[in-house]
């Protein structure tokens, strides 16, 4: 099986999908390893490194792409690129299927096996293949790096001979995977930390990492099945608003991590909360490139409201790329190295396994995905 690894065209995409190490292990179970030459560039990681891993370097991409049985990616190929794709080649990468829809019936119409990384389910067997997890926590980590440098404080308490300073105070709203992670950050950065989540089982988890959880009651709110939170309803966001403004305006920074699974985030910061803040505050929206929690926050850019700053980054893993790559190309021999078959050196996929199913969105032809299917028939 040919294995190939196109370099990442997206212009703010600095991460490689797989590396070096994991490109040899995978040659050693008997793939044809494939590599762009230039996959590595972003990371320093030069052609010959591949070339030692066992992997064949070429500058052809087109050509990659027409031979490719398997296709590895962080972001994808183009929607142009697919018609060059080989009739029934697997693709695994960040797809985005519910709102790239598209994309995926251009996949679906070249007959192309396309695995999204975003649907992999969240049980145990499959942890070493969470890539969104792995990204999250990095995105979580850093935020608060990034809020820590534009903010004009200093996050920890200090006691000097020209007085003490107070910590500052960080408040995280959402304590998924990546506001669990910015909470312990800002925390061993010395500062103060609330936190907020709609799921209160989560309290436990904020608090054994040294914040104050935030305790708003919004009634029956819930969960996915993959565990991400559910979607509130309109009164209970407006509850959630009018709770958290006052902690918004007596903190430092903020850092919202709201999202919504399959669906634009929620707006959580609204102008008046902004406005409510001090001047110097600053905000940072890791939600801003799937529609943002903060109102006035766009992708990738810095916005001045009054003097406070709102940071809509997008690709925040991708600030911490080495270790980033580190963790998605991981994730990434992970799931192919399971489905392995080493005597017939072929990506085998079991339509009955749990992992499968949940991240399998076309094959043959086909919208093979039951939440996918549905969500376009809405």
């Amino acid at each position: 099986m040919i294995v190939g690894v196109p370099r990442e065209v997206h212009p703010r995409e600095n991460r490689v999908a797989l590396l070096p190490e994991h490109a040899a292990r995978l040659a050693h179970a008997g793939a044809d390893m494939v590599v762009e030459s230039g996959a590595g560039q972003s990371l320093g990681i030069s052609d010959e490194a591949y070339s030692r891993a066992g992997a064949t370097v070429i500058v052809d991409r087109k050509s990659l792409l027409k031979d490719a049985d398997l296709v590895l990616s962080i972001r994808g190929v183009s929607r142009e690129e697919v018609a060059g794709l080989k009739h029934h080649a697997i693709c695994i990468n960040l797809m985005d299927p519910f709102r790239e829809r598209a994309m995926v019936e251009i996949l679906r119409d070249r007959g192309v096996s396309a695995i999204s990384l975003e649907m992999i389910p969240r049980i145990t067997r499959a942890q070493k293949m969470d890539v969104l997890s792995s990204q999250a926590s990095l995105a979580g980590y850093a935020a608060v790096i990034v809020a820590a440098g534009r903010l004009a404080k200093i996050f920890p308490m200090m006691m000097t001979a020209a007085g003490t300073i107070s910590p500052a105070r960080v408040f995280v709203v959402g304590a998924g995977v990546a506001g669990l992670q910015a909470i312990a950050t800002a925390k061993r950065l010395g500062a103060r930390v609330e936190a907020f989540d709609t799921r209160p089982e989560v309290e436990e988890q904020v608090k054994s990492l040294g914040a104050r959880f935030v305790k708003i009651d919004l009634g029956e709110t819930g969960h996915t099945q993959g565990g991400y939170a559910g979607a509130l309803s309109g009164e209970q966001l407006a509850m959630q608003r009018t709770a958290m403004a006052g902690v918004c305006a007596a903190s430092d920074v903020v850092i919202t991590t709201a999202q919504v699974f399959g669906r634009r985030a929620p707006l959580i910061i609204t102008e008046e909360m902004v406005r409510g803040m001090s001047g110097g505050s600053v905000i940072v929206d890791c939600a801003a490139e799937s529609g943002g929690n903060v109102a006035g926050s766009r992708p990738d850019e810095e916005v001045d409201v009054n003097g406070v700053l709102i940071i809509g980054l997008e690709n925040l893993p991708g600030r911490v790329a080495v270790h980033a790559s580190q963790m998605f190309s991981s994730n990434m021999f992970n799931l192919v190295i399971e489905y392995w078959d080493p005597e017939e050196r072929w990506f085998r996929m079991n339509f009955d396994d749990e992992i499968i199913k949940g991240c399998l969105i076309t094959h043959l032809g086909e919208i093979v995905n039951e939440a996918i299917s549905r969500h376009y028939s809405v």
